[in-house]
């Protein structure tokens, strides 16, 4: 369970009117026959709740939304495992586990991106309103230009990516990725409502009249092959438990019964959802968004939310999570393109953040530490600017400029003495301690960057040198000035 630093889970008056009030604004606004909206924080469900029709006596955080594309969150972390267990590399081709008609060239990390190149549908008819025996094997996933672009190029989503990750699980495992699902991460997180096909209780899927408040029904059909990249059916319930695992912790409803099982780590690693978060080609600028393994990474209002959207038709759901708050905001509507859903689960999760900013765990000192590790820490130059290293909880080093400008980082200790970056310009980067002959610290090598313990240090360890004569006032930059200009 997440250490949650709180006195209480349960939010302010004043704060839940504020969602309920945007809970339904987005109902309405957005014309929805129902949307159910929830808010986890620190590993509990805070609070849920419900506008419009929902199915006779049933409680809002279970009743079940088909959640589109957020299944591809699910078969991401999948195939994440497999990696982790040693049975596929991301940089492996998908060619060489499957007879596959295209994409056979895209990495297993590209598909997981959406960088493949492949194209963003899969075969006509429209694959979202058509039985999946229409394309019962790999090749009939394709249509006449399945490659739009050359792997690797730049982002473009595609929906038949996700079917061959999800084949890709079935090949390795030997059974159905909804199967494999079930056991290996539905189970174990406690989430029971998630299914493959509707179970009571459910929401049905409409269209509504752009020009009329009337209806028309839409259809759920078993997508067969392309179930990976849309299948699912879920709760608000279950996607707070999602959340909290994607997080790297596990749930409870915060009212006493914990739903918790604290078997998120044994689904996926802390290190894997971090790589998992982060988008292809690296940290983006601020408000732009992008695309980690399984993930969509975006910008609102200053902070980095993940997550997955996902549109079926009758359907729209969103899962939102800020890491750095702990709270995570969901919204299910039934409805086709009610993408007010969107903006629900974004401004809940920002009115608990806002409304309930979180409260700072209490500051302890370390349980140990090592004297080669103190010895680091301080006020180190990079040639002239300046810098402090840290010694932060976990042991780990954070390097930070004291000035305006400069790049940071985190690193890991690694068994050899060195040190690796977690993050940034730094990330996989190595962080060695340079030492003289007696066992003192000479300086720092990061990455062939040299930091000393005073500006342009003086001896050998700064590449090129640095002047004998050291720092000069400017008398002596004049003076030098004058005797190297020309005299005519």
């Amino acid at each position: 369970m997440i250490d949650a630093p709180y006195e209480d889970a349960e939010l302010l008056p004043a704060t839940r009117r504020a969602l309920l009030h945007r809970l339904a604004t987005g109902q309405s606004e957005g014309r929805a026959p129902s949307m159910t909206g929830a808010v986890m924080r620190d590993g509990h469900l805070v609070w849920s709740s419900a506008r419009g029709e929902l199915p006779g006596g049933a409680q809002a955080e279970d009743v079940q939304y088909r959640i589109g594309s957020i299944t591809k969150t699910f078969v991401a972390v999948l195939v994440m495992r497999l990696r982790d267990e040693g049975l596929l590399k991301l940089e492996d081709r998908i060619g060489a586990y499957l007879d596959t008609p295209a994409g056979g060239d895209a990495t297993v990390a590209q598909l997981l991106s959406h960088t493949s190149g492949l194209a963003a549908e899969a075969r006509g008819p429209w694959w979202e309103r058509t039985d999946g025996a229409l394309r019962p094997g790999l090749a009939d996933l394709f249509g006449d230009h399945p490659q739009l672009h050359t792997p690797g190029r730049l982002h473009h989503y595609s929906n038949p990516g996700y079917a061959l990750l999800g084949a890709l699980v079935e090949r390795i495992r030997g059974e159905s990725w909804y199967d494999v699902l079930r056991r290996e991460v539905l189970e174990p997180l406690g989430m029971d409502r998630t299914t493959l096909t509707p179970g009571a209780p459910h929401a049905d899927g409409w269209a509504v009249h752009p020009w009329a408040d009337v209806l028309l029904p839409e259809p759920a059909v078993d997508t067969g092959r392309m179930a990976p990249a849309g299948q699912l059916w879920s709760t608000t319930a279950d996607l707070c438990r999602f959340a909290a695992f994607l997080m790297g912790g596990s749930y409870g409803t915060g009212r006493g019964d914990s739903y918790g099982t604290g078997r998120g780590g044994q689904v996926l690693s802390a290190a894997t959802l971090a790589e998992m978060r982060t988008p292809e080609g690296g940290s983006r600028a601020p408000g732009q968004s992008g695309y980690g393994l399984g993930l969509q990474v975006m910008q609102n209002d200053g902070r980095t939310l993940v997550g997955h959207i996902g549109t079926m038709p009758g359907f729209v759901a969103a899962l939102l999570v800020s890491p750095r708050d702990g709270i995570a905001g969901v919204a299910l509507a039934n409805r086709t393109s009610c993408f007010e859903a969107v903006g629900v689960a974004a401004d809940l999760l920002a009115t608990v953040a806002d409304l309930e900013p979180r409260i700072p765990a209490p500051w302890r000192p370390l349980s140990e530490v090592k004297d080669e590790h103190l010895e680091l820490t301080g006020s180190w130059y990079w040639g002239a600017a300046p810098f402090t290293l840290r010694l932060c909880a976990g042991g780990a080093l954070e390097l930070a400029p004291s000035g305006s400008g400069g790049r940071g980082s985190r690193f890991r200790p690694e068994e050899d003495g060195t040190w690796t970056g977690l993050d940034e310009y730094y990330a996989g980067e190595t962080l060695t301690a340079v030492r003289t002959a007696e066992g003192a610290v000479s300086h720092l090598d990061l990455g062939t960057f040299v930091f000393t313990r005073e500006p342009y240090g003086a001896g050998d360890a700064v590449p090129g040198g640095v002047d004998a004569a050291g720092w000069r006032a400017a008398e002596g930059v004049r003076q030098q000035v004058s005797e190297g200009s020309d005299q005519r």
